[in-house]
């Protein structure tokens, strides 16, 4: 049995807060809607005008303060309009919803119709303006077949009813009934205050979890409210939207809200912009929108376009015109959906939603069940509402909802039964006056499978961020004790640990989640579940915690987040079951309408004209002065309120700024690095990229505020254009205006005491814009496949790895009478202080390195400069025959380069090889002359500047050293300010550097029994252990974050260098190997003296005498430290290690050549050593190709 309840008592508990009437203001006359950007060429029957709130009931809430201004612009968007008789006169419903100052949002439906203007004066007015019009584009003869003089004026007016929750489908069947009570011949049976004072004050919101039953003018209306187990009220249609867009579009378009991008809603009908709105923001479930949500932007509020922040904004087409009309300052991360066509354009490398493929087959599976078409540009239209039924009809219905209740007998139900069987055999026949019996079956079977879609398809996408974020909470870092002091500390604490997150999930989906990990929607989703330790849980965040606990209750997630199979939701058919009980049988039944105490004579029922209601008897609100100050100054058009958005604006540029550049610092060099001016990146590549490219987000947006002209999509670029288009030579700038410490190279000045001057010499200026021109140059003449907004990052990304950004961006605003030219005057540019701030948060970040552009850009062609270096302490000429480099890095080689003949440097230009690693330097096989005891090679990067260092320290050349003809060398990215500095790391170690160790200067030089005898056994087994520990590290830390493997192995500290070590301690003599002791020449007596044992022969053995004679044929020259370094390298890589020392360590050479103290002598010592490198056999190693080009194994 259903209840009867009351709605009396707070707002907050009642179905409508406010009942509107919209329209012409008879008194005040007309007024032009000068902001809605129409002509006067334009007939006046096509201008719009001032509309002004003419009603609203009750006067104010406690709740919900009212808004004149905002509910007038929101149910006349475009302001008001006339027809004449000859025009169309069609009515039409569409939404709003308006934010309060807590966050809230309420909801308003609006039913827009026109009415006969009654008004002389008005009628007159427009006659005038009409006559005017005529004479000025038409000759005197010609005629118009739509004179306000001849015909009847028509002017439009809304009927609105605001709602704290989102009622569509029940407020818009209220305001339909209500308009054909208006519109009919016959009067409503009660006076119109009657319904409206009931749905105002008697119509309570159902209870969650239960459905309502209302009565409007001419009918029950139903409405429910979902249990708090389940997904929150949505009762917009969705199935809508998919059909407009298509199923792929939606998704993308879910993905450009979900990652905060600037999302642009286009279409001539208002409520298509509402659907698709606020259908995108239901899928949004556990998250929120955080930004400016205005799906219905009013003609008045169009600077809001100018915002520039993250926003979902939707503004009406104006006569099928294009987008491309449209004068939009911010493109380079817009999403622009034209509704109209069903095209969704996204901005440029957005990423896809995870699993996008399947879930894109799930929800056509959803769609096809309900007889729809998943792919978009099927055309909805809204229904027309339907003609007023007959009393018969109303008595059917009745005894309908009657029957859902279970309240008919046996002989009223056998009647009933009856009758719906008499109704399916006249089909569509029907009673006269009114709908059919059967339509009124259709229509509701619609509405029904419309909420059950609905369900299904946001279950859908509810079950997806499950699956990703199922164990959210074991990232969760808790740090603070106490509310206060995580308030206290709220930016500079951490809430979730991203990069254990990231490494835990499938690598597809990294790119999509890296971004959403840094949007405003996931911290505030983590600050509302730190916050749930000390108060009560968010509703949503308590519904999909909820969720969760009951998928871990059944185990439902696999072991390894990592190879996550997609699985189709489970929860379709049940959630569809809920919302449908309580659609077909209200739990619930509100006070009918009833007489009220009204004066005798008012109300009269006048067709086609909405009556002046009694004031008196609906005007039962608390007044309150009470007003959202955040919405109302976004919704207010006056000048002051307009001047103060934008201040807000530019303080959120620069506190973004600033919160961005302090994130990446403190994510590059960790907090105690950003306090020390040193320390180790951690870092990931594709945490870095995920940074960078908000912060090339944040510069586009900042250069699109207040822009008035503009070339392309990209604001910055078009910047950079004009300035190129204004004259070669730039503005040079006083040097007083830029801070000191210029890194990069740049020359500073310094005073007695030892601090750096805050000027820069004017020679230092003149560089920066040689520097600023050669960089636009470059991005000019990359691909051409790049678009402005690709070049504009490309620049950006060169420049900040240059650490030149913010001295760059400074050369730039240096022209202030182009950028007045440029920019409105409200704009960020124009404000110096704000300005100037935003470039030092700039500044700050050459205090560390970034690779961006080059792992980025990884197609285009550099250049690169080498430079050999002889050892300088011995003055011997270098006498190379033939010599040679091949320069290897992340992304490939340069293939072998010669050099000519007594010359040091050569320059070649090939495909960026990303961050160098190796280099090989060679000569042919000349003889005993061509020698030289190379130092060093350099190798420079023309384009982003950056030094790298490949040390030797070795002969090169036959009968010199180890003899070897061929040397691979690890390199190392150094400073680029001199050669005297050249070894010292800038702003934060190399990725790929290997660990830092003392001893040798580095690479690979003599092995000589000196180096061995200044370490004890101890040391040695203490640097064995920690080259093996960096390369378990290596392997432990996500592909996107590992350095260069090569290093590890090879470089100094390395494990080449450290079992080198281990084998030279305690070596007896070195007269059996000439004047210098290689370990290749006892691995190379060890494999001859086993080969000539062939009784003692295992497969073990065999084992190291074929990797051993496998190098010795290659055809490289490579020289005993090359050959030993390759074969430690092949036995890591293939597992053998380990097994080959217990073997050389239990040979009887070793006993000759070894003393008895000697760590290889020392069987513990040794089969420590092979437990620690067994330790490897779990990772896969690969070697360049440079250090095993030539062995056939």
């Amino acid at each position: 049995m259903s209840g009867v309840t009351s709605g009396t008592g707070s707002a907050s508990c009642r179905f409508a807060h406010y009942f509107v009437v919209c329209g012409l203001d008879t008194e005040t006359g007309l007024e032009p809607e000068e902001l809605a950007g129409e002509s006067f060429e334009q007939s006046p029957l096509r201008r719009s005008f001032k509309s002004k709130v003419l009603a609203r009931y009750p006067e104010s809430t406690d709740r919900s303060p009212f808004n004149r201004d905002a509910v007038n612009m929101l149910c006349m968007p475009h302001g008001l309009s006339f027809r004449s008789q000859a025009d169309g006169r069609e009515h039409h419903f569409h939404s709003f919803t308006v934010a309060q100052g807590d966050g809230t949002r309420s909801y308003g439906f609006v039913h827009t119709y026109y009415e006969a203007v009654t008004s002389a004066q008005i009628t007159t007015a427009m006659q005038t303006l009409h006559q005017m019009h005529h004479v000025e584009h038409y000759s005197t003869s010609s005629s118009s077949s739509s004179s306000p003089t001849r015909d009847t004026l028509y002017a439009s007016k809304a009927l609105c009813v605001l709602t704290p929750l989102p009622f569509l489908h029940a407020a818009r069947h209220f305001l339909s009934q209500l308009h054909q009570a208006v519109t009919s011949h016959a009067a409503p049976p009660l006076p119109l205050e009657s319904y409206i004072h009931n749905i105002l004050y008697e119509v309570p919101v159902p209870p969650p979890g239960r459905s309502l039953r209302f009565y409007g003018v001419q009918g029950p209306i139903v409405c429910q409210q979902p249990s708090p187990e389940e997904l929150p009220l949505g009762d917009y249609p969705l199935g809508e939207a998919f059909s407009l867009l298509g199923v792929e579009n939606m998704v993308r378009l879910l993905t450009s809200v979900l990652l905060e991008t600037q999302v642009l809603l286009y279409s001539q009908d208002y409520q298509r912009l509402m659907t698709v709105a606020e259908g995108i923001t239901n899928l949004l479930f556990p998250f929120q929108w955080q930004h400016v949500y205005l799906p219905i932007l009013p003609a008045p509020l169009h600077h809001l376009l100018d915002a520039p922040v993250p926003f979902l904004m939707g503004i009406q087409r104006k006569d099928c015109s294009q987008c491309s009309t449209l004068d939009l300052s911010h493109e380079a991360n817009l999403c622009f959906v034209d509704i109209d066509n069903h095209r969704v354009d996204p901005p440029e490398d957005l990423p896809l939603f995870p699993d996008q493929p399947e879930l894109i087959q799930e929800l056509n599976e959803v769609l096809l069940r309900f007889g729809l078409q998943p792919h978009g540009g099927a055309t909805t239209t809204n229904p027309a509402p339907a003609a007023p039924p007959c009393l018969s009809s109303l008595v059917l219905e009745d005894l309908m909802e009657d029957r859902r209740n279970g309240n008919l007998g046996g002989e009223e139900l056998a009647m009933l039964e009856r009758l719906q069987a008499l109704a399916r055999r006249c089909g569509e026949g029907g009673m006269e006056g009114g709908k059919t019996l059967g339509r009124a079956f259709q229509e509701e079977e619609e509405e029904l499978n419309a909420a059950k879609m609905n369900v299904q398809l946001r279950e859908v996408f509810a079950g997806r961020f499950a699956s990703i974020f199922g164990r959210y909470e074991e990232f969760v870092i808790h740090s603070a004790p106490d509310l206060e002091s995580w308030l206290g500390n709220r930016d500079g604490t951490s809430n979730f640990d991203k990069g254990s997150f990231l490494s835990a999930q499938p690598s597809p989906h990294l790119h999509f989640l890296s971004w959403f990990l840094e949007t405003a929607m996931f911290s505030s989703f983590l600050d509302s579940k730190v916050l749930s330790r000390w108060a009560d849980q968010e509703p949503l965040q308590r519904v999909f915690d909820g969720r969760l606990e009951r998928e871990h209750l059944y185990d439902t997630f696999e072991d390894d987040p990592g190879n996550r199979r997609y699985r189709k939701c489970s929860v379709l058919h049940k959630s569809a079951q809920a919302m449908e009980r309580r659609l077909l049988k209200a739990d619930h039944t509100a006070i009918h309408p009833h007489l009220l105490d009204m004066k005798i004579g008012q109300g009269r029922h006048q067709q086609g004209c909405f009556p002046r209601l009694q004031a008196d008897v609906l005007a039962q609100g608390h007044h309150t002065n009470k007003r959202s100050l955040h919405q109302s100054k976004l919704l207010d058009p006056s000048h002051s309120a307009v001047t103060q958005i934008q201040r807000g604006f530019v303080e959120g540029l620069l506190s973004e700024c600033r919160l961005k550049t302090r994130r990446m610092l403190m994510e590059r060099m960790g907090k105690e690095s950003v306090e020390l001016g040193q320390g180790e990146a951690s870092i990931t590549g594709l945490q870095e990229n995920t940074l960078i490219h908000s912060l090339c987000d944040l510069l586009e947006r900042t250069w699109g505020h207040g822009l008035l002209l503009k070339q392309g999509r990209s604001a910055l670029w078009s910047h950079l254009l004009y300035c190129q288009a204004n004259g070669e030579k730039m503005e040079l700038p006083s040097p007083a205006e830029f801070p000191g410490q210029m890194s990069n190279g740049l020359d500073t000045q310094h005073n007695p005491n030892g601090h750096c001057n805050t000027l820069v010499s004017l020679k230092t200026i003149e560089f920066l814009i040689a520097c600023f021109t050669f960089l636009f140059r470059f991005v000019q003449t990359m691909s051409e496949s790049l678009s402005e907004v690709g070049r504009a990052r490309a620049w950006i990304h060169l420049s900040l790895e240059k650490k030149v950004l913010s001295q760059h961006l400074k050369l730039l605003l240096a022209n202030q009478n182009l950028i007045r030219q440029l920019y409105k005057p409200h704009a960020f540019l124009l404000r110096e202080e704000e300005r100037e701030q935003f470039l030092f948060h700039l500044l700050s970040l050459n205090t560390v390195d970034y690779l961006c552009f080059t792992r980025t850009f990884t197609s285009i062609s550099i250049p690169y400069r080498v430079v050999i270096t002889p050892m300088k302490k011995l003055s011997i000429a270098m006498t190379m025959s033939n010599p040679w480099v091949c320069v290897s890095g992340e992304l490939g080689d340069s293939g072998v380069r010669q050099i000519p003949k007594n010359i040091q440097e050569i320059f070649f230009q090939c495909q960026n090889l990303g961050r160098l690693s190796t280099l090989q330097l060679g000569q042919e096989n000349s003889g005993l002359l061509a020698k030289c005891l190379v130092d060093c090679v350099i190798v420079h990067n023309e384009i982003t500047g950056h030094t790298y260092r490949f040390p030797c320290g070795r002969w090169l050349g036959k009968g010199v050293g180890d003899g070897s003809l061929e040397r691979v060398l690890i390199g190392q990215l150094v400073s680029p300010r001199g050669e005297e500095e050249s070894g010292r790391w800038t702003g934060t170690p190399p990725e790929q550097g290997s660990p830092p160790q003392s001893g040798r200067m580095g690479g690979l030089v003599s092995l000589g029994r000196s180096n061995s005898n200044r370490l004890s056994s101890v040391q040695v087994q203490e640097e064995m252990r920690e080259a093996v520990n960096n390369l378990v590290k290596h392997f432990h830390k996500a592909e996107q974050e590992r350095g260069n493997l090569t290093a590890l192995l090879c470089g100094e500290g390395g494990l080449v260098r450290s079992l080198e070590q281990f084998l030279l301690h305690g070596f007896k003599s070195s007269r059996l190997f000439q004047r210098s002791v290689f370990i290749w020449d006892y691995v190379g007596k060890w494999t001859a003296d086993q080969m000539g044992d062939l009784r003692g022969s295992t497969e073990l053995c065999d084992s190291l005498c074929h990797y051993a004679n496998a190098i010795n044929a290659s055809p490289r020259n490579i020289g005993k430290e090359g050959k030993f370094q390759l074969l430690v390298c092949l036995g890591v890589r293939d597992q053998l290690l380990p097994q080959w020392l217990p073997l050389l360590a239990e040979s009887h050479l070793t006993a000759r050549l070894y003393e008895e103290s000697a760590l290889v002598q020392d069987r513990a010592a040794v089969n420590s050593l092979s437990r620690i490198l067994h330790t490897l056999h779990e990772f896969p190693i690969t070697l360049e190709t440079a250090l095993i080009k030539g062995v056939d194994l």
